[in-house]
């Protein structure tokens, strides 16, 4: 659940309407409140940087453009397909957070689940989490690999966790009936795509997105996968 408005933070490193503003060019409109939040995760991220070493990225621009709005960017493609539903998403490696928590902020429906096998990036997440009074997200320590679950997950994603084969390997037991994977990779990955198409013959790569991310003068795209229906 995104942030009461009346929720007050303290000043950010990363400007709140700056974020708004460059998620309104890929067609993310957010609210004040989540803009606020945005920019109340962007300065948590780079305060605990200084000690617990999450990301190699420091300066508030870079956080802007490559963690927030890189992040940012997939709400639209994911939203298509949850459609307005609760759909439970898991973070693989979640590390800082990325995507994951700006995909619940954005998108409050989702029910999102981090999971990391670091304690420390553990520690941070269920700060941001309470500081940004996010009801729906989870922060599990865990290996993803050995992560047992009652209820699977509708969808399935990673940013800078593994090869696509790799992934799939790891999390294929977490995945509901008729879930997807849905992936953040920078170039196409051609080479990967190659692997899973030789190594996982259950495993269909149902489409790729170009992403366009405002600012970053770098390639980024989507992966969706799924099960092959039997």
């Amino acid at each position: 659940m995104q942030p009461h408005r009346s929720q007050s933070f303290p000043p950010a490193l990363v400007d709140g309407e700056a974020i708004a503003s460059a998620a309104g060019e890929f067609g993310l409109h957010l609210s004040a409140s989540q803009s606020q939040a945005l920019a109340h995760y962007a300065a948590l991220l780079q305060r605990w940087n200084k000690v617990h070493n999450l990301t190699a990225i420091e300066t508030p621009a870079q956080v802007l453009t490559h963690h927030l709005l890189d992040s940012l960017a997939i709400v639209p493609e994911v939203q298509r397909v949850a459609g307005g539903r609760s759909v439970q998403v898991l973070d693989v490696g979640a590390g800082g957070g990325l995507p994951g928590i700006p995909l619940a902020i954005a998108a409050p429906h989702l029910q999102v689940t981090l999971v990391d096998k670091v304690q420390k990036k553990i520690a941070f997440l269920t700060q941001a989490k309470l500081e940004l009074a996010l009801t729906n997200v989870a922060c599990i320590h865990a290996r993803v690999e050995t992560l047992q679950t009652e209820s699977p997950f509708q969808l399935i994603t990673a940013r800078a966790f593994a090869s696509l084969a790799t992934l799939v390997g790891l999390t294929r037991h977490l995945l509901a009936p008729n879930g997807w994977w849905c992936v953040m990779k920078g170039t196409l990955p051609s080479a990967e795509l190659d692997e899973l198409q030789r190594s996982t013959p259950d495993v269909r790569v149902a489409h790729t997105v170009r992403l366009n991310v405002p600012r970053l003068d770098a390639e980024r795209h989507l992966v969706w996968m799924q099960l092959a229906r039997q």
